[in-house]
């Protein structure tokens, strides 16, 4: 009889974990997928058409709340944890109550799951969401198209709507963005792609991903979600730091697996955090991994206009899941508000409006910092609705995309951009001209 599984996730490494080990192997049989994290994506079926001919009506994703009743509900023997960015402490709970209710816990790692590329693959992971992950990986693929190489960049998956027309994803331009209907968090990470030339590819199935994308690039970049780990065994593993979380390289899933493997560190920030915590942070990567390659880098900002926040009585907004379940109590644009002067910086919480409401109540050491959700149009709409309703002279947006394209500010505003760079040696460029050299 085959092991009666359930997978909980997020709508991407668990889809991934399927597709990779358990679709197609008549020894176990999936009885459900649980979803977490990111709102409204259970109540859905994963597709037969991707999930195969062993499950003909598809596999049920419910909310994880259902975890508990749904093991006994489906006698399940073996739940395989399958999402990223949380602490060990949640993970060990998690299995605790797994156990208790008779069933087996599993954490896949890569021996199953990464699929092996023709192509060479750069991986760009990080220890926790928020880190620098996506300018690092700009940065990276900047250096190997100045050295002859024509990239594709791979990003983790963000599956929020049709499955099977999400299937494969490639985006070369705005309006691939606008074809797919591309949530504020997609576009977030696929935008920058584009303005740098890069071709972006995403979806479900990865495997046909990287197939597709091998066709047109001499380099595959894989620009990895949350703080996962790479779907792809990779050739050159770049892990990126934070020194505002010293201490979260031990403490996080499975940020502490990526440090584990890594090549090279590239520790963020280190024109914002505090000098002690870079430095102890050093010494915990080097405890942890001896072996990697460190480098220094910074986030300069960059704001079109910063004369006009001086003074002035602002809203703040940042990328949404770095507030979130990335625990960071500000980003960028709050940095931009303190260093040109605004005069205060507004807590935008008696303005939030339903779904936006329900974000803060869930997580409720967000603060005054309004986090840019928009997993649908219900919540894009919430969020306009959030800042336009603010009692602020100016909004400061901080995402990694100007939001005003996708939805209507009525107040002045201000995008805060960023991008990375190293300090003193070595560099990313010393790195990879080491691996790859200049394109013959």
């Amino acid at each position: 009889m085959p092991i009666k599984t359930l997978i909980m996730g997020a709508a991407g490494r668990d889809f991934h974990n399927f597709n990779t080990f358990f679709r197609g192997n008549k020894d176990y049989e999936v009885v459900a997928f649980t979803a977490t994290q990111i709102p409204d994506i259970e109540g859905r079926v994963y597709p037969t058409e991707l999930a195969g001919a062993q499950y003909p009506k598809g596999i049920p994703i419910h909310a994880e709340e259902e975890l508990l009743d749904l093991i006994k509900k489906y006698n399940v023997e073996q739940v395989v944890f399958s999402y990223s960015d949380v602490p060990h402490e949640y993970v060990m709970h998690k299995a605790s109550m797994v156990n208790a209710a008779g069933a087996d816990f599993r954490i896949m790692g890569t021996h199953h799951t990464q699929i092996k590329s023709t192509k060479p693959v750069v991986s760009i992971s990080a220890v926790r969401t928020g880190s620098g992950k996506s300018q690092t990986t700009r940065r990276v693929a900047l250096l190997l198209k100045e050295m002859g190489y024509k990239v594709a960049a791979i990003r983790h998956p963000m599956p929020y709507g049709n499955l099977v027309a999400q299937e494969v994803q490639r985006y070369a331009s705005y309006d691939d963005l606008d074809e797919f209907d591309c949530t504020i968090e997609e576009r977030e990470e696929y935008e920058p792609h584009i303005d740098c030339g890069v071709i972006i590819y995403a979806g479900v199935d990865y495997e046909k991903i990287i197939r597709q994308a091998e066709a047109e690039a001499d380099i595959i970049l894989w620009d990895g979600g949350n703080n996962d780990f790479p779907f792809y065994v990779p050739d050159l593993q770049i892990v990126v730091a934070d020194p505002h979380r010293t201490g979260h390289e031990s403490t996080y899933y499975p940020g502490e697996t990526n440090v584990r493997m890594a090549d090279v560190f590239v520790i963020n920030k280190v024109d914002t955090a505090d000098a002690e915590n870079v430095i102890k942070l050093r010494e915990n990567l080097r405890k942890l991994n001896p072996n990697a390659i460190q480098i220094e880098a910074a986030s300069p900002l960059f704001v079109d206009d910063p004369d006009a926040i001086q003074g002035k009585r602002v809203l703040v907004i940042e990328d949404g899941p770095t507030l979130t379940h990335g625990e960071m109590a500000y980003g960028a644009g709050y940095i931009a508000a303190r260093r040109f002067g605004a005069k205060e910086i507004v807590d935008p919480r008696p303005f939030a409006v339903k779904s936006i409401a329900a974000t803060y109540a869930k997580y409720p050491k967000t603060g005054p910092i309004l986090p840019a959700m928009g997993y649908g149009d219900a919540q894009t709409k919430d969020l306009e609705e959030t800042i336009n309703a603010s009692d602020v002279d100016l909004v400061i947006i901080g995402t990694p995309i100007d939001l005003s394209r996708v939805m209507k500010i009525t107040k002045p505003h201000q995008r805060v951009r960023y991008e990375l760079q190293e300090i003193g040696q070595p560099t990313l460029q010393d790195v990879l001209m080491k691996k790859f050299g200049k394109k013959k």
